[in-house]
């Protein structure tokens, strides 16, 4: 990441000054302003079905910023799903997922909040299936890895601190309709389902969740996935 990035929030409205503390606490990595360094992402993320939406453009200078990328070889996949499991609520259909939830947070959780800029996964509709599925030991740990580059569903900036916030410069925007933006967001999210399934099909011998349990697997253990981002 270079010192000076340009990111782009996805909204229904116009965000010249993007407020510290705002937003639902029940988000992917907490409260903060969600963004990716992706226009397009941003232009799909930002409509509906019925209604345009807006790309809202900062600069954003990370020179003096503590930066959390759970996308680097210092963390795993397992790392990004226990954030996820602190925020986000999850159908938990079983004992075993009662219990991969606990084991989880125990063993891989990361602070979020002793950070200023998070980055990692976005954990849209179908990335969120997978997580679940996961953690209800239906996909290993591999298939749940190679998932989250399926149909390149985005990666996304969040800014957490009030420091972070003071570093965004507002740049403009740009209309989103929902004409275009809507279409091509339902075909990266078919896509990343089609192979996704058939993904399934295929044999996977790997570690699921009961087996990392079972095996008081931690987060230095070399079969756990490392690296998820392309």
């Amino acid at each position: 990441m270079g010192k000076l990035i340009d990111i782009y929030h996805g909204s229904e409205r116009i965000i010249e000054r993007p407020a510290f503390g705002e937003g639902r606490k029940n988000n992917d990595f907490g409260i903060g302003f969600y963004c990716t360094e992706n226009e397009e992402l941003a232009k799909e993320w930002a409509v509906s079905s019925i209604k345009n939406g807006f790309s809202n453009h900062y600069a954003l200078d990370t020179e003096y910023l503590n930066v959390l990328n759970l996308n680097s070889p210092d963390y795993t996949i397992l790392n990004w799903i226990s954030v996820l499991l602190e925020h986000r609520l999850f159908s938990i259909k079983t004992p075993v997922a009662r219990r991969a939830k606990q084991y989880l947070i125990d063993n891989f959780s990361v602070n979020v909040n002793a950070y200023d800029v998070i980055m990692g996964y976005r954990a849209d509709d179908s990335y969120f299936d997978y997580a679940e599925s996961f953690i209800n030991n239906g996909i290993s740990v591999e298939q749940l890895a190679k998932a989250m580059r399926l149909g390149k569903l985005g990666e996304q900036i969040v800014i957490k601190s009030e420091f972070a916030f003071s570093n965004l410069k507002y740049e403009g925007f740009d209309l989103a309709e929902k004409d275009q933006y809507y279409v091509m967001r339902k075909a990266r999210d078919d896509e990343a389902n089609r192979l996704y399934f058939d993904m399934l099909e295929e044999e996977s011998d790997g570690l699921y969740i009961q087996d990392i349990m079972r095996g008081g697997i931690k987060n230095d253990d070399s079969r756990i996935p490392r690296n998820i981002s392309e």
